[in-house]
């Protein structure tokens, strides 16, 4: 009898256990996350990061930028919750190793530059830059801010009128305008006139939003991925980032502008994205991607207060808690576990705890 009495209370305590990581806290689950982060993932000798859990998938290398862009973004979500951390320092320690200076423009190298000489993409370097700029809006860092003007110097030195405008994604190729390139340059575009008023960076802005609008926004509301230059032909493949920063573009040229035109395209944006990319209770699995999405459901959630349209994506966020860590807490469907898909969630779980819903 009391084997019996010790196996159940044992096996009581396991699913007490399960259910209390199934359901807890945004607060709880970001401690985890970020933990998991600089145990996992981490070189604190040289200050930067791996790109998986796994050394031998990682092949010695430390990580692409990319997945940098993803932790800056939530060390900066998981400052707004927290003022008093220094979330953001250590990462851009590790950003700062992929500067390059070379011609025409400085910027950020797809790779540590003392390991390898690499491209630059402008989509990696916007990410920053937005980043940088949302944590500027809250602490006014004087290098935040000329990071981002820098970055913007390099994002021009991509655009050109070949198609009637647009910025192309990596530089040295012209192949192809992405609207991952164009997206987040009109939201760097607006974070920078917001912040100093100069007008030739909302003039940017609008000028690449509606070429944008123009040539890769499909019929069924959702945005395009590309579009190959110079013959227009359009890369039909659908992304849930692309939706996310049109979406928040929109929202952010009404609020400057009070042009009501804006709030209709993200509204529109909006009913489109949750139709096309959750038909059935699921996301696409790329959390980054769907990262992205989320700001621009939230800045238009700043407008129009309407919990109802963020509904999915939270229920989307708890599933993933609830189904896809394995039994180190650790975030993602495949075996081996990667740094973006960390932080993506980490920005995910501080953006819904500091909308305190």
């Amino acid at each position: 009898m009391k084997n019996i009495i010790l196996t159940i209370s044992f096996c009581l305590a396991i699913v007490l256990n399960a259910t209390a990581q199934t359901t807890a806290s945004y607060k709880e689950r970001i401690a985890i996350i970020n933990k998991n982060v600089y145990d996992g993932f981490y070189d604190a000798k040289a200050n930067l990061y791996f790109e998986t859990n796994d050394s031998a998938a990682n092949k010695g290398n430390h990580s692409f930028l990319w997945p940098l862009c993803a932790m800056v973004q939530a060390a900066n979500e998981m400052e707004a919750g927290n003022p008093s951390k220094n979330h953001i320092a250590p990462v851009m320690k590790a950003i700062d190793q992929y500067y390059s200076a070379r011609q025409p423009v400085p910027a950020y190298q797809a790779m540590v530059v003392k390991e390898e000489v690499d491209s630059r993409f402008y989509d990696d370097n916007e990410w920053i830059a937005i980043a940088l700029m949302d944590a500027y809006a809250r602490n006014h860092k004087k290098d935040y801010l000329e990071t981002s003007q820098m970055i913007y110097r390099f994002l021009l030195s991509g655009h050109d009128m070949v198609g009637g405008g647009g910025f192309y994604w990596v530089e040295g190729d012209k192949k192809g305008k992405n609207t991952c390139s164009n997206g987040p340059a009109i939201l760097v575009a607006l974070q920078l006139y917001q912040a100093t008023h100069q007008k030739a960076y909302l003039d940017t802005a609008i000028v690449t939003y509606n070429w944008a609008k123009k040539h890769l926004l499909s019929s069924n509301g959702v945005y395009y991925d590309a579009v190959r230059v110079p013959s227009m032909k359009v890369d039909s493949a659908y992304y849930t980032y692309n939706a996310g920063t049109m979406l928040q573009s929109g929202v952010m040229l009404y609020n400057i502008t009070r042009n009501k035109r804006y709030l209709n395209d993200a509204q529109n944006v909006a009913k489109a994205a949750e139709q096309h990319f959750y038909p059935n209770g699921r996301l696409p699995g790329n959390y980054w991607f769907n990262a992205v999405l989320l700001r621009g459901y939230i800045e238009l959630y700043k407008v129009d207060k309407n919990k109802a349209q963020l509904q999915f994506m939270i229920n989307d966020a708890n599933r993933i808690w609830a189904q896809e860590k394995d039994d180190q807490n650790l975030l993602g469907p495949k075996k081996v576990k990667s740094l973006i898909d960390q932080a993506a969630m980490l920005e995910i779980y501080s953006r819904l705890d500091n909308l305190k819903l």
